[in-house]
């Protein structure tokens, strides 16, 4: 099974190795989707956990109780068909080429089920026809 949740660390805990302890303790694999953590600051990291049901929600239960904010992260990337322009600009910063162009019609396509949320599409856009749901 996998989930996609949104990790919040407190200042103290952003020196935790999390993603190590949720392998070998948990035999959880986490996919880091997005990470923004620096020393002294509260840290958040996108992540996309995988395993048995049981060994998720044990990792996340010791997540919480290391004060480490787990939320379901349910975010998607939404486009805006009557701004876009179809320039192409985005489908150069995709990493999982969920977005590319039709190469008869010239026309974006998005195939929703290879977006990791990255966002890195959102700030290329030159129109602004891209952005998130939440």
């Amino acid at each position: 099974m996998k989930k996609r949740v949104t990790l919040t660390f407190p200042k103290r805990s952003v020196h935790m190795p999390v993603t190590y302890r949720l392998a070998k303790d948990f035999n959880v694999a986490a996919n880091i989707i997005r990470a923004q953590v620096a020393p002294n600051q509260i840290g958040k990291l996108v992540v996309e956990l995988s395993g048995d049901i049981d060994q998720l929600d044990a990792a996340i239960d010791w997540m919480r109780s290391q004060d480490i904010g787990v939320s379901a992260s349910s975010r998607e990337i939404v486009i805006d068909e009557t701004s876009c322009v179809h320039c192409g600009l985005c489908t150069g910063v995709c990493p999982t080429e969920a977005l590319s162009l039709d190469p008869i019609s010239w026309r974006l396509t998005f195939a929703r089920s290879r977006c990791i949320v990255c966002e890195q599409c959102i700030a290329t856009c030159p129109v602004q026809a891209i952005s998130t749901n939440l």
